[in-house]
């Protein structure tokens, strides 16, 4: 069988475990070694492959292949460009494929979230209609869980973990402080849309009075009252307040608590600080002192503390849409199935990307309590799978082991193409 090349690129925000996906593609790449030939990877995302900048993972060795899976961030580079619809900018997918001619490359792996299986879906699309015979596959991946179809997003499960472990260890703190200090402490995390990660800062207590007290979800309209009547409560009854929120909470109109009025390059609304807008509220309706917190980065890149569920199905993701794409399934994208909670098992199967792309699983109503401050029994049991299981990366000199690459460049074979 003839042997062509292979792409893969990062998109959109990075995971704990985005690279463990790029070492499940890139090591099952090299497994089929008499199919695959090289296996290039798109600097910064699909801008490498636009602008022909691309990377030659096959100079990299089995060692620093192997590293990545315990190695956070994006380590080809990752990029927030969305690819508009093919009609007006046919040039840049025109442009997609040149470069993929260019270079012998028939497969295309497109690691991201919602917009990226749009583009991989797109990609395909045209490549069929230009008569390229390329395979797309899309590998998921995002920290807010709301891809469709897939049980979870990897990424999600590390972030989960980081997000009730923070909350459980800081409300220790604020107990311990709160006869005489500290009365309300607001932990903001990731999710625009979808309150899963807010969800999870609920695993951290279970019991009647455990914190945290509040956790405030995009899925539920905000309503200052009864937010301030609640916290009031709290701290009343149990001396302090915890309160998680997700940075996409917002008001019964659809206005985000914390719109900073500006848009991403997705042209999303550009949203921070839900958390001291929040603390100023409790501020000035009740007085009390508080302190906060914003997890931002740190969420989304602590591998250290990396769930080993999430760990094993990145990789698994990667692994599998190698497999997808050599068995000729195409604009496809290897979802997670679970299959039992207890034991917690699952397994990857194919998804179309045309029932993926562009659409957002949201927390289901039954997931979140009746009086919208917290997570049920079925919440929980669907999260604590996820976070289960550690998989500590290797220490050196009292730090993380990462992998260093060599990120070798391709040499060009086409003009230049101006973005």
């Amino acid at each position: 069988m003839a042997q062509h090349n292979a792409f893969y690129a990062q998109s959109g925000g990075v995971t704990a475990v985005i690279n463990a996906s790029a070492c499940g593609v890139i090591e099952a790449c090299r497994r089929e070694s008499d199919r695959i030939g090289k296996v290039y990877a798109g600097h910064n995302g699909i801008i490498g492959a636009l602008t022909e900048d691309l990377i030659d993972v096959s100079q990299e060795s089995d060692d620093a292949i192997a590293a990545l899976r315990h190695t956070p961030g994006g380590a080809f580079g990752s990029c927030r460009y969305k690819l508009k619809d093919i009609e007006t900018h046919r040039t840049q997918y025109e442009r997609l494929i040149e470069v993929f001619k260019a270079h012998d490359i028939r497969y295309f792996f497109y690691n991201g979230g919602g917009d990226s299986a749009d583009t991989c879906l797109k990609v395909s699309q045209l490549s069929e209609k230009l008569g390229y015979p390329l395979t797309a596959i899309h590998v998921p991946k995002t920290v807010d869980n709301d891809l469709p179809i897939t049980d979870n997003s990897p990424g999600f499960g590390s972030v989960a973990k980081y997000i009730a472990t923070s909350t459980l260890e800081a409300s220790l703190d604020i107990a311990s402080m709160c006869a005489t200090s500290t009365k309300v402490f607001v932990l903001e995390v990731m999710g625009r849309h979808a309150g899963w990660i807010a969800a999870a800062g609920a695993l951290a207590g279970s019991g009647e009075g455990e914190p945290p007290h509040l956790v405030i979800f995009p899925e539920i309209h905000f309503n200052r009252a009864a937010v301030m009547k609640r916290v009031d409560e709290a701290v009343k009854q149990y001396g302090y307040c915890v309160i998680v929120v997700s940075e996409g909470a917002r008001y019964e109109d659809g206005t985000f608590l914390a719109d900073s009025g500006n848009t991403d390059a997705f042209g999303h609304r550009q949203l921070g600080g839900v958390a001291p807008t929040l603390a100023g509220m409790v501020k000035q309706d009740l007085g009390y002192k508080y302190h906060w917190a914003v997890a931002d980065y740190l969420q989304r890149a602590a591998r250290h503390l990396a769930s080993k569920t999430d760990v094993e199905q990145a990789y698994a993701v990667g692994k599998k849409a190698v497999e997808l794409a050599l068995d000729g399934k195409n604009a496809m994208m290897p979802a997670i199935k679970r299959v039992s909670d207890t034991p917690y098992e699952w397994r990857i199967e194919a998804a179309p990307l045309a029932e993926v792309a562009n659409r957002e699983k949201f927390m289901p109503r039954d997931f979140i309590r009746e009086d919208g401050f917290g997570i049920t029994e079925a919440c929980r049991q669907y999260l604590s799978p996820l976070i289960q299981g550690e998989d500590f990366p290797p220490f050196e000199n009292g730090l993380p082991k990462v992998a260093h690459l060599k990120l070798a460049k391709v040499e060009r074979k086409l003009p230049t193409f101006t973005l």
